[in-house]
């Protein structure tokens, strides 16, 4: 019995891996979470760019995360885990499709570690999906790092102290989820006087997609790189 965390990327099908494809299309059974069975998530859509089979289910999820576990977040895990262990235990694979990467922020995560109490004898494996991070460089032309500059990562529900700390460590900083917050992130920029350079990105590869400069308000799913400062070519070699 085999589950599979597999990454989407932030949503354009293209940047989907082979292999990737290659599971989705073999698992007995793929799974995408969503917010409701109503709707169509990202990671669904972009599944359905790569497979004609319908062996995808959908399993509801608190996806909208603003920090702590509630007791519904809580128990959509262990829900989502009882469904997975009866569906790994009548077919024998199982693939979950998730946004992004399955080990960089992902409901991936909580979902395989309740599996793994409930059947302890489960084989879990990954395939490493693009990140928005990688995504949003790319289409804004955004070098992420050069020779020795750092580079922090860090979710807007950590709070805005935590990203005021990182640009004062790091020389690139990127922040996801931070739609509600961008009128703070402006601020927090500005102060290091880096709002000037700092890039936007939001429903990357999609028809809606935003990127440019930071906007007043912002969709939850918001990404923003501050590009370390450079002053000459090689400079950090």
């Amino acid at each position: 019995m085999r589950l599979t965390g597999v990454g989407m990327g932030p949503g354009d099908p293209e940047l989907v891996t082979v292999k990737a494809v290659r599971v989705l299309q073999e698992a007995d059974l793929v799974v995408v979470p969503v917010m409701s069975l109503a709707e169509t998530g990202r990671a669904e859509a972009t599944v359905r760019a790569h497979v004609s089979h319908d062996r995808i289910q959908r399993l509801v999820f608190a996806l909208d995360d603003r920090g702590g576990v509630t007791s519904e977040r809580a128990q959509a895990w262990v829900d989502a885990a009882s469904f997975v262990v009866k569906a790994l235990s009548d077919r024998g694979s199982v693939a979950f499709a998730t946004i992004g990467d399955p080990n960089i922020y992902s409901t991936f995560t909580y979902l395989a570690d309740a599996v793994r109490e409930q059947l302890p004898d489960v084989q879990i494996d990954t395939v490493p999906g693009i990140t928005a991070m990688q995504d949003l460089a790319a289409r804004s032309g955004t070098v992420l790092c050069e020779g020795t500059e750092s580079l922090a990562l860090l979710p807007l529900t950590a709070g805005i102290d935590a990203f005021d700390e990182a640009l004062t460590h790091f020389d690139s900083v990127v922040a996801y989820k931070g739609g509600r917050h961008m009128a703070r992130i402006r601020e927090v920029l500005a102060k290091h006087d880096r709002l000037d350079d700092a890039v936007f990105g939001a429903a990357l590869g999609l028809p809606d997609e935003q990127i440019g400069g930071l906007p007043s308000s912002a969709p939850y799913l918001s990404t923003v790189i501050a590009p370390a400062r450079r002053s000459s070519r090689g400079g950090k070699l």
